[in-house]
């Protein structure tokens, strides 16, 4: 399977089909008219921002303001927008990997198809030409806009319990803290 790049991508963000308890997450990137999605899982979604704004974090402090790290979402970055569509999956996620390229201060982010090998974790630019990549390398204000969307559409599904956390039903759920009763 070939690395699907985008060098520099009008759009790279987080996104869902579908209702929540009823959804499903995606990474998609655009570059004028060609836009490829692929599927993933929603702690993935929440662990790859995460990821993202400690690296942004690290580098911002480290380089005390050089190179141009915005600590805060640019307002002209921030994309509400619904996914593409269609959204058609090319693969899904299995492992991800982040990095900073200092030469045209970029972040690096791939994204390997699950396999059946156990996913050990990618080197970035090392691959298995049998095993599909997403890779787009986006500025450091885009990966802001994108973290703070991607926490943003893993907020929006349905609220915790608060005695267990697991997510709510309209009609509760079975929570452990009450011993298999309705919450």
């Amino acid at each position: 399977m070939p690395v699907i790049s985008f060098e520099q991508p009008d759009r790279f963000v987080a996104g869902v089909v579908g209702e929540p308890g009823d959804r499903a997450f995606f990474l998609q990137a655009r570059d004028g008219r060609r836009v490829t999605s692929v599927g993933l899982e929603k702690f993935q979604v929440t662990l790859l921002a995460e990821r993202l704004e400690e690296l942004l974090d690290e580098i911002l402090r480290r380089a005390g303001g050089e190179p141009q790290v915005p600590a805060v979402t640019p307002a002209e970055l921030r994309d509400d927008g619904p996914l593409d569509q269609p959204v058609e999956e090319e693969f899904r996620v299995g492992t991800m990997a982040l990095a900073w390229d200092p030469e045209d201060e970029r972040v690096v982010i791939e994204a390997q198809e699950v396999t059946d090998a156990g996913d050990a974790e990618p080197e970035v630019g090392g691959t298995d030409p049998a095993v599909a990549v997403l890779r787009v390398r986006i500025t450091a204000a885009q990966a802001r806009a994108f973290a703070e969307r991607a926490l943003r559409v893993v907020a929006a599904g349905r609220p915790p319990c608060p005695l267990c956390g697991l997510p709510l039903d309209a009609v509760g759920h079975v929570c452990p803290r009450q011993n298999g009763y309705l919450g």
